[in-house]
């Protein structure tokens, strides 16, 4: 964990408060002004994400849902830079069932090889780096953590759920489509299907509580890269429906097309 994993874990309690602070408001259901407390959410925890990526390494840009928008020319020659979603679960947010994350990766040579997910309302910390592992630290902001082998020390490492009764498979609780219910017919064997939001459908094939999270239906870049790190250092895969090549990013266009996540 060389990179700057302690660090990170401390951005996203930082980001993590600033949501929190918003989230505990009182206020109505759908949200379109700038002004709104969603937006503010979104907007707080991006500048406080955004200082911390800059004390930890000045020179790795950010792209970020939440930061302005890079032009391809701009960002086609970058080596590294940081994937963000400041506040990942939109729905999940103004539904109040605490299912929103946010979601750092780094990406080197268009993969990812480190992510990070925090779920502020639940207090969950994952993270995973290339050739490390991945991890799961619960009531995070309540632990006593000052570097990183505390951080690792008081984290489970993933998967820690081997569980082979049934076939599980996690999908969005808010974008099923027709297309992810035809894969789920289409497996062979008991089937347990979850409900999950924001890249925590991610955690959870990384945690082994699922098998498989296919997403037939559209994703940002920004909604994806920490979740396959982490995937991806616990022994999984995140592949493209089109020729099952492994995810990648910084492409032109930042829509992803459709993928799944397996164990």
């Amino acid at each position: 964990m060389k990179n700057h994993m302690f660090d990170l874990f401390q951005v996203c309690l930082d980001a993590g408060k600033e949501i929190l602070d918003v989230y505990a408001q009182d206020f109505d259901v759908e949200f379109k002004e700038d002004d709104s407390p969603l937006t503010l959410a979104d907007k707080r925890a991006h500048q406080a994400i955004e200082s911390g990526l800059a004390r930890i390494d000045s020179s790795i840009p950010v792209l970020s849902e939440e930061g302005r928008a890079i032009p391809y020319e701009e960002r086609k020659g970058w080596k590294q830079f940081w994937l963000v979603d400041p506040l990942d679960g939109t729905k999940e947010f103004v539904k109040k069932n605490g299912e929103f994350t946010v979601n750092i990766a780094l990406i080197d040579d268009k993969y990812p090889v480190l992510g990070v997910i925090y779920a502020p309302a639940l207090d969950t910390f994952y993270f995973g780096e290339q050739g490390q592992g991945a991890y799961k630290l619960e009531k995070a902001s309540e632990q006593e953590i000052t570097k990183l082998d505390d951080l690792l020390e008081k984290s489970i490492l993933l998967p820690s759920v081997k569980d082979k009764d049934a076939i599980h498979v996690v999908a969005s609780r808010s974008h099923m489509s027709k297309e992810t219910e035809d894969f789920i017919n289409e497996l062979d064997g008991n089937v347990d299907v979850v409900s999950s939001g924001s890249s925590l459908k991610f955690c959870l094939v990384a945690e082994g509580k699922a098998d498989y999270y296919p997403r037939y239906a559209p994703t940002m870049e920004w909604d994806t890269g920490a979740g396959q790190a982490i995937v991806e250092a616990s022994g999984g895969s995140v592949t493209r429906h089109e020729d099952g090549e492994r995810f990648y990013y910084n492409r032109e266009e930042l829509l992803n097309g459709w993928f799944l996540a397996k164990r």
